[in-house]
C-alpha cells in the first residue's frame, strides 16, 4: 500500500517520487572495487521527467521467406535472448516485402517479434505509454540498460579479477514497469528491449498461443520471481518461486532453467512486485525494496549507531581477556586486530588465536576452549546492507559458515529463503556474501563476554 508519507517527502525536498530500489544479494553494501555508473550492488528507480513506458499495439504476420532472412540479419548474437514472445494487439499479416520493411523495419517502434517457422515470423509493434515508466536490467552495458548486473560469485573473494568464463544472465534480461500514478505499482517481465528498440526469438523458443490468442514465451534461462509472505517484515515467510513470461503471467517453474516445456499458468498470481520480492536472473539474484517499505527499514546510520553501541559494551575475548571491536562499516572487507571471532557451532565470541587446530585436513575446524564444541572459526563481520534487514533488532546473529551478523529475525529470515542455484538446485545463502548456508540451523546466535571490570 502506498505510504502518503513518501510523497509528502519527496514534495518537501522537491525530489522526484521514489518507486523502490533493487538491491543485489552477494554484496554487502557495495561492489568489491566500489559502484561505478549504471554498475553497483543498489539502484534506485525514480519517476522519470518524461514517461518512457511502451504498450502493445499491432501484431503483424509475416508469411514470407524474406522473413527468415530479415531475422538471420537482424539477430543479436546472444544466446541468452533468443527465447521471447509476443503480445496483444490487432493482427495486420503482411504478404509484400515492401510492405513487410515498413511493418518491422521502423526504428521509431519497440518491438517484439518470434519465429514460427523458417518462413513466418510475428513482430508486435509497442506504442509510447504516458502512464507508465519502463526500467531495464541486464548484462549489457549498452543504453537501454538502467541496471548493469553481472554474475555473483558466492563468498568474500567477490572481486572483479574474478573471471566468468560464460555468464548465465542475459544480456537484456528483464523489464520492470512502474505506474506514474499513486500507489506506483511495479511490475516485472521477462527480457529486455535491446539497442534497435527489439526483442527477438529463435524457432527453439518456448513459446505458445494463450488460449485467447495471444502469444507469450520464456527466456532461455528464465526470469524467476518469489514474494515473500507477509510483505517484508519480521513475521515474514518464504513464498513460492515462479517463472515469469514476456507478457508478464505467471508460470510454475520448468523441470530445469532451460527446459523447453513451460510450466503451468498460475491464474490467481500476478507480476506486481511487492516489498521483498526476489528476482533472480540466473547468474544474480535481485531484492525489491518498495518506497514505502524503506521508511520502515534501518538506515546505514542505524547500523553505526548498533555497531558503536555494541563496541561500546567492550566486549571480550574470554581467553585472552582483550577487548573486541567490530570494524567501522568503511573497513568491513579488512580483519583487524580487534576484530571479534566466533566458533560458529556453539557461538562464543573470542578474539583471534592460533591454537584449537583439530587435525591438519581440516584447517577451519577448531575447539572452543570454553565449551569443547568442535567447528568453524571465523572472524564476524557486521551486515551493513540496510535493504536485508527485516527489522531493527540488534546484530545478535550470525550467518554460518560465513560469519556475517544482523538481527535475529534477519538472520531466520533469510536462513529460510531458497535462493535458485544453477539450472535447477536452490539452498540458502547469506545475503551479504551469497556464501551458501550450513550448520543445524544456518545461523547461530552469538555469546558475547562483556568486561570483567
Amino acid at each position: 500500500m502506498f505510504s502518503p508519507s513518501q510523497e509528502e517527502l519527496c514534495a518537501l525536498n522537491k525530489e522526484p517520487v521514489k518507486y523502490g530500489e533493487l538491491v543485489v544479494l552477494g554484496y554487502n553494501g557495495s561492489l568489491p572495487n566500489g559502484d561505478r555508473g549504471r554498475r553497483k550492488s543498489r539502484f534506485a528507480l525514480y519517476k522519470r521527467p518524461k514517461a518512457n513506458g511502451v504498450k502493445p499495439s499491432t501484431v503483424h504476420v509475416i508469411s514470407t521467406p524474406q522473413a527468415s532472412k530479415w531475422k538471420m540479419d537482424c539477430m543479436k548474437d546472444d544466446p541468452n535472448i533468443l527465447q521471447v514472445g509476443s503480445v496483444m494487439g490487432v493482427e495486420d499479416k503482411v504478404e509484400h516485402p515492401s510492405e513487410q520493411s515498413v511493418a518491422i523495419s521502423s526504428k521509431g517502434h519497440h518491438s517484439i517479434s518470434f519465429t514460427l517457422s523458417r518462413s513466418q515470423t510475428v513482430i508486435v509493434e509497442y506504442i509510447h505509454d504516458k502512464d507508465t515508466d519502463m526500467f531495464q536490467v541486464g548484462r549489457s552495458t549498452e543504453s537501454p540498460i538502467d541496471f548493469v548486473v553481472t554474475d555473483t560469485i558466492s563468498g568474500s573473494q567477490n572481486n572483479d579479477e574474478t573471471q566468468i568464463t560464460q555468464s548465465t544472465i542475459s544480456r537484456f534480461a528483464c523489464r520492470i514497469v512502474c505506474d506514474r500514478s499513486p500507489p506506483y505499482t511495479a511490475r516485472i517481465f521477462a527480457a529486455g528491449f535491446d539497442s534497435s528498440k527489439n526483442i527477438f526469438l529463435g524457432e527453439k523458443a518456448a513459446k505458445w498461443k494463450n488460449p485467447d490468442g495471444h502469444m507469450d514465451g520464456l527466456t532461455t534461462n528464465g526470469v524467476l520471481v518469489m514474494h515473500p509472505k507477509g510483505g517484508f517484515t519480521e513475521e515474514s515467510k518464504p513464498g513460492v518461486w515462479r517463472e515469469i513470461s514476456v507478457c508478464g503471467d505467471v508460470y510454475t517453474l520448468r523441470e530445469t532453467r532451460s527446459a523447453q516445456q513451460r510450466g503451468k499458468l498460475v491464474e490467481n498470481e500476478t507480476n506486481v512486485l511487492q516489498d521483498g520480492s526476489l528476482i533472480d536472473l540466473c547468474g544474480a539474484t535481485l531484492l525489491w525494496r518498495t518506497a514505502d517499505g524503506l521508511l520502515h527499514t534501518p538506515t546505514q546510520k542505524h547500523i553505526e549507531a548498533l555497531r558503536q553501541e555494541i563496541n561500546a559494551a567492550r566486549p571480550q575475548c574470554p581467553v585472552g581477556l582483550n577487548t573486541l571491536a567490530f570494524p567501522s562499516i568503511n573497513r568491513k572487507d579488512v580483519v583487524e586486530e580487534k576484530q571479534p571471532w566466533a566458533y560458529l557451532s556453539c557461538g562464543h565470541v573470542h578474539g583471534y588465536h592460533n591454537w584449537g587446530h583439530r587435525s591438519d585436513t581440516e584447517a577451519n575446524e577448531r575447539e572452543c576452549p570454553m565449551c569443547r564444541t568442535v567447528g568453524p572459526y571465523v572472524p564476524l563481520w557486521l551486515g551493513c546492507e540496510a535493504g536485508f534487514y527485516v527489522d531493527a533488532g540488534p546484530p545478535t546473529h550470525a550467518f554460518t559458515p560465513c560469519g556475517h551478523v544482523c538481527s535475529e529475525k534477519s538472520a531466520k529470515y533469510w536462513s529460510q529463503i531458497p535462493l535458485p542455484h544453477g539450472t535447477h538446485a536452490f539452498h540458502a545463502a547469506c545475503p551479504f556474501c551469497a556464501t551458501q548456508l550450513s550448520g543445524e540451523h544456518n545461523c547461530i546466535k552469538l555469546i558475547f563476554q562483556g568486561p570483567i571490570d
